[in-house]
């Protein structure tokens, strides 16, 4: 990709098994810094976090050629590995098995630096070549 010019942005929403209410803000700063480097391995950059008891929202700056699929996978087990190892006596009272993500997860892709009006505008007004 030495010759593209891109800006993907990916919103992404991972949810705790049954929704149980168990993410601390330990456990959030701390998933933060798990995320950060899963996306430095993916070559993309994780570029806000927040989230509430029961889930999380991720904005990550990607590339065309990365499988967004296998890197969403790689994130929720990753994450999931070291937290449940990291806070099982926190979780131990919300989990009985080793899970923490929900199967399930939401991605959309995130508008640029300018709206879809203003993109249009753009390519409109490009100078056609003569004929």
């Amino acid at each position: 990709m030495n010759h593209a010019a891109f800006s993907l942005t990916y919103h992404l929403i991972l949810t705790v098994k049954f929704r149980h209410k168990c993410i601390n803000a330990d456990m959030l700063t701390r998933l933060g810094a798990i995320f950060g480097k899963v996306c430095a391995d993916w070559r993309c950059e994780l570029v806000e976090l927040s989230g509430e008891r029961d889930h999380v929202h991720l904005l990550i700056s990607g590339h065309p050629s990365m499988n967004l699929a296998r890197m969403v996978g790689n994130l929720k087990t990753v994450s999931a590995r070291l937290i449940r190892k990291e806070y099982a006596t926190h979780l131990a009272k919300y989990y009985w098995k080793a899970k923490f993500w929900n199967h399930a997860y939401a991605v959309v892709s995130a508008g640029g630096h300018a709206n879809i009006e203003q993109l249009i505008t753009y390519i409109r007004d490009q100078v056609r070549p003569p004929t």
